[in-house]
Order: C-alpha cells, then sequence, then structure tokens
C-alpha cells in the first residue's frame, strides 16, 4: 500500500506539472484522433525516481500502456537541455486511439546532467558503452529494459492500466532499449516497435560512423537469441546513425538467431532520417505500418 507522504508528493508534483487538458483535434484519415486527451508530467517513485511526460485518455480506464523510450546523447552538456519529451506528436497519436502513454526522462538529463571529473562530480547516466575498441552495447541497452520493467510493475500497481496489454515503443538508444527487452520476453508485453534503432552511431560526429558495427551486429544477434515478443523494426533511407546497410544487417542477424521482428526501410525524410519519429509530418507514415502491425496481434 503507497505510503501517504508518496501519495502527497505524487499530488502535489501533478498539480504543480500539469501541463494541459485538451480537446484533441479528428484526423482525416482516422476518425479515433477525436478522443480527449491529457498531457501531464510525473515523478515516479521507481528504484530510480524517474520523471515522465505522461499523455493518456480522458477518463479512470483500465487502458493498454505504451512506452515511449527516448534517444541519448554522450554530451552532458546537451543531456541538460534535452527536451522533456522528443516525439510528442507520436505519443499523442497512441493516446488518442486509447492508450495511456509514459515517456520516461532518462537518468543524467535535465538538471541532472552534471559532469565535472575535476571536481568529482558525475551525473547519473546509466547509457554509456564506453570504448570503441570494446562497447558495452548489450550492457546500455539492458540498463533502459531494467528501466521499463520498473516502469511496467509501477503502472500495473496504479491499476489504470491493462496488465496484459503493454506496448513498448523505443527511438534509437531508446530503441535499442526496446529490443533488448524484448529478449526478457516480460509477460505484459505483446508487441515492440522501433525507430532507427541502435547504438554507437556517428561517432566524433561524422556521418554513417558507427563504433563497432560488428559488435553490433553481434549484440543483436544475442538479443534475438532469446527474443519473442512481435517486433516492427522502422528505419529511415537517410538515417546517418544507422543506414540502410547496418540496419539490414542487424535484422538478419536477429531473425536468423530466433527473433521475430517485420523490417521496413522507408523513402528518405527531410534532412536526416534518424528524428523521423519526432516530426508530426511523419505520423501519415508511420502510422498505417504500425496500426496494420498492432491490430494484427490483438
Amino acid at each position: 500500500m503507497k505510503s501517504r507522504r508518496h501519495q502527497s508528493v505524487r499530488l502535489l508534483l501533478k498539480t504543480l506539472l500539469l501541463l494541459a487538458c485538451i480537446a484533441a483535434p479528428a484526423r482525416a484519415d482516422d476518425q479515433a484522433a477525436s478522443r480527449r486527451i491529457q498531457e501531464e508530467v510525473w515523478a515516479l517513485p521507481l528504484p530510480l525516481p524517474t520523471f515522465a511526460y505522461v499523455v493518456r485518455p480522458i477518463g479512470d480506464g483500465p487502458f493498454p500502456l505504451v512506452i515511449m523510450n527516448h534517444g541519448v546523447s554522450l554530451n552532458p552538456t546537451e543531456r541538460s537541455f534535452f527536451p522533456l519529451v522528443e516525439f510528442r506528436d507520436a505519443a499523442k497519436w497512441f493516446a488518442m486511439r486509447g492508450h495511456f502513454v509514459v515517456a520516461p526522462v532518462g537518468t543524467g538529463y535535465g538538471a541532472s546532467a552534471i559532469d565535472i571529473p575535476e571536481r568529482a562530480l558525475y551525473g547519473p547516466f546509466f547509457a554509456k558503452i564506453g570504448k570503441c575498441s570494446n562497447p558495452s552495447f548489450r550492457s546500455a541497452g539492458m540498463a533502459v529494459a531494467q528501466a521499463d520493467l520498473w516502469i511496467i510493475d509501477h503502472m500495473v500497481a496504479d491499476k489504470r492500466i491493462m496488465p496484459k496489454d503493454v506496448i513498448v515503443v523505443g527511438q534509437s538508444a531508446g530503441g535499442w532499449g526496446s529490443i533488448a527487452l524484448s529478449s526478457l520476453n516480460p509477460p505484459q508485453v505483446r508487441a515492440i516497435i522501433t525507430f532507427a534503432a541502435g547504438r554507437g552511431g556517428r561517432v566524433d560526429g561524422k556521418p554513417n560512423n558507427n563504433c563497432a558495427p560488428d559488435k553490433l551486429v553481434e549484440a543483436t544477434r544475442e538479443f534475438g537469441r532469446t527474443s519473442r515478443i512481435p517486433m516492427l523494426w522502422i528505419y529511415i533511407e537517410n538515417d546517418t546513425f544507422f543506414g540502410p546497410a547496418l540496419s539490414k544487417r542487424m535484422h538478419d542477424a536477429f531473425t536468423a538467431s530466433g527473433g521475430s521482428a517485420e523490417y521496413h526501410l522507408m523513402p528518405p525524410f527531410g534532412n536526416e532520417g534518424h528524428f523521423f519519429i519526432g516530426s508530426p509530418d511523419a505520423i501519415p507514415i508511420w502510422s498505417p505500418l504500425v496500426a496494420k502491425f498492432l491490430e494484427a496481434r490483438r
């Protein structure tokens, strides 16, 4: 049973951080988009306390849960200015179709993005992969997967979500963490969707310069050995972090070792396809694929 202190803190935070209660306009291609939704910021009392952007249908539920994992930056200055949510329009797309969306803010972002070695100050950033000579791709993915498991347990206990109807969505490093989660096969998760998933992209800021592509493919193969959750992988032709040649290698390795993943390579989008999911203009492109994939797995 939750303590009164936790309840009071949560109520205070929700009161202070409530963003909006809005009536979302209907899209011409989907009448379900007329559902009323509410946007909030939550403080989740997990083993590692976490802020999260929440967008949900108005009402008591229970609703199917969607967890949305964002990408990472290895630069602490960039992390300090990281947006609360990278893909608000995409999150609202799921909410307007009846999902309770939780988009956690990763550790080491915002005010906690501090790294001053000469003063022995380090932020709680758990997504580093180490040196390219021996990157810890697997460990970085599993760190995100563990955070997702904590969120699932908390939301199930909250009783506003359907405990066996969880979808996990991830972009870039968040997508990589979602692939890692699939290797654990949590029984609550019925489907996983990734956009431009991977790690080690654009070393030193150079396009199509992956940290250790062979090791990334091998880590993907390892996840596939135990993964049995249906997945949808979406990549974009002009992604300079994880281009078509690399993403196809990853998919081949994952499925050859036993994983189940439907792969789609989308046409070039804008100047940099890696951030495809963050654009509202991309929704009409990816939403038919996602809707069809989820409908087939009901």
